[in-house]
């Protein structure tokens, strides 16, 4: 079955979302976690070509990750961390093809018609572009 998933986290409250689902399939299929955060603001998108520091926000969450791999491993999962800078969608289907991974595990926001047009969607970006599987878990709605 699984033995390695991706969990791409936005550091946001839709992340408990899908880490509140995976954990079961995790603990049945004894898989491999990679959480990924993709910071994606100015300094990060232009970090590399323009010799940039890591900003606050890519500290913030790479300080975030480093919870939440703290969090899973104490509760028995083998868990690793990347943080990347760019392109949501293109990380997240790079790195899950790199690291060997045969699930992407992602909440999602569940924006409808309009909302999709105007804001897009990583998810069904990330769909569209990779073979391997994708688990959706649609994030309560706020309110």
């Amino acid at each position: 079955m699984y033995k390695h998933i991706l969990i791409p986290l936005e550091n946001s409250a839709a992340d408990e979302t899908i880490l509140t689902h995976i954990r079961g399939l995790a603990r049945l299929t004894g898989a491999r976690l990679t959480l990924l955060h993709v910071a994606d603001g100015f300094m990060a998108r232009n970090q590399e070509q323009l010799g940039l520091d890591e900003s606050d926000e890519m500290r913030e969450d790479r300080a975030y990750l480093k919870s939440r791999e703290s969090e899973l491993a104490a509760e028995g999962f083998p868990v690793d961390i990347i943080l990347a800078c760019g392109e949501p969608t293109e990380h997240i289907v790079a790195i899950a093809e790199r690291e060997g991974c045969d699930l992407i595990a992602m909440s999602t926001h569940g924006h409808r018609l309009l909302g999709d047009l105007i804001l897009g969607t990583v998810a069904s970006e990330v769909r569209h572009r990779t073979d391997i599987p994708v688990l959706l878990v649609r994030a309560p709605r706020k309110g």
